[in-house]
């Protein structure tokens, strides 16, 4: 489960009781490149043991505050593994509205972590039992059910999700750990649990949820599930599997919003054809729940590739699954024909986006050091097979 790093539980038991409350509030904005200084000096009135909990557990909320918002994040604690495993905020709260709105009044949160779906599904009214193995995440997310008001909704035990009965829940969510002592875990049957058994939990379920990696191959998805990718400002975050919603369908959803986009039967691969004025790029959950078919009929647009999810249209529709440029210079690739190119132009601001190009843009950049008060973004990609530039700026 959650990566404990140094802390122990009586370590944490520590930032529970008043003196350490109270210190790790006077931490709330201190700069960690200070912490020599920061901890000799609170060691003089505080014991060594405690002060370097609270110090890690002030990294941990600022870390944190990207993920949960500064309310909550200076409120609630975490463990080094658990805050990076955590859904956002955002994806958690969205999560808890569509099992509200399915009537869901009760949650077995299985694999809990450190509670940040458990403290979604609270706020929505939601009664959850949240689960988790390891006893420091349980007493943190213990904690954070405390921390923001959420205790008497929230019930965590700590136990092996596997021996749990789940019975009287109207909904299970599951996720499972996909990072070990190595990083990530790219296996899903090496998840903890693995995938395999998750599903079957789900299947005996009225509804579930089951969290997964967004990398997930579309024919390692179960037939009676729905499986739906969840982007945040454009970022992937993760993909989900739903039980009990809507066999077949697959989703991509784009948050802030939702702004949701699904089918039950996908649209065949767009033609592609040569590159017009206008250059659409998929939001990344639209990629990942292979639509961009849909996206590309609706723009009335083909692929600039057969291979390349970049779309392509002769003329400007707006779109909340795409992004929208407006090319003016569609080129064979070539670092010496781009570098004149942006020193002419006087372009100093180069966005540098790729698709099917071994070029890293931090490369680009420097071999070919762009310079002046303009901007520009270029696109290295393919077109019809070959290696090319697109030249072009974001529709405002």
């Amino acid at each position: 489960m959650a990566d404990n790093g140094a802390v122990t539980p009586e370590d944490f038991a520590a930032l529970l009781t008043p003196e350490g409350r109270a210190l790790l509030d006077s931490l709330r904005d201190y700069d960690p490149a200070q912490e020599l200084a920061v901890a000799t000096r609170l060691r003089r009135d505080h014991p060594a043991g405690l002060v370097s909990a609270a110090l890690g557990q002030a990294r941990l909320r600022q870390r944190a505050v990207a993920k949960f918002g500064a309310e909550d994040a200076f409120r609630m604690f975490f463990t080094p593994g658990g805050g990076e495993m955590a859904t956002r905020a955002s994806v958690a709260s969205y999560r808890a509205d569509r099992l509200a709105e399915l009537g869901v009044r009760s949650v077995a949160d299985l694999c809990c972590g450190i509670g940040g779906d458990a403290l979604a599904l609270a706020r929505r009214g939601i009664r959850v039992l949240a689960v988790d193995l390891d006893p420091l995440t349980v007493a943190v997310a213990r904690a954070n059910a405390e921390a923001l008001g959420l205790a008497d909704l929230i019930e965590v035990r700590e136990a092996d999700v596997t021996t749990v009965d789940v019975s009287s829940y109207d909904a299970v969510f599951i996720d499972p750990a996909r990072r070990g002592g190595r990083g990530r875990i790219f296996d899903p049957e090496s998840y903890s649990p693995p995938l395999s058994w998750a599903v079957g939990a789900a299947r005996a379920a009225r509804y579930a949820a089951v969290k997964i990696a967004p990398g997930i191959p579309h024919e390692a998805v179960p037939a009676e599930a729905e499986a739906e990718w969840i982007s945040d400002h454009g970022d992937v975050k993760e993909a989900v599997l739903w039980f009990g919603t809507a066999p077949g369908t697959v989703r991509a959803t784009l948050l802030p919003g939702p702004v949701g986009l699904h089918t039950a039967e996908p649209l065949p691969d767009p033609g592609a054809g040569p590159v017009g004025r206008w250059l659409y790029e998929p939001d990344g959950a639209v990629i990942r729940a292979h639509l961009v078919a849909e996206v590309a009929e609706e723009l009335d647009g083909r692929l600039i590739d057969p291979t390349i999810a970049y779309i392509t249209a002769d003329e400007l529709r707006a779109t909340p699954y795409a992004t929208a440029y407006e090319i003016t210079d569609v080129l064979p690739f070539g670092l010496k024909k781009l570098k004149a190119l942006l020193r002419e132009r006087e372009v100093g601001v180069l966005t540098v986006k790729k698709r099917g190009s071994a070029i890293e843009p931090e490369e680009l950049r420097r071999k070919v050091k762009p310079s002046g008060p303009h901007s520009a973004t270029v696109f290295l990609t393919r077109v019809a097979g070959a290696p090319a530039m697109l030249i072009g700026s974001p529709v405002a």
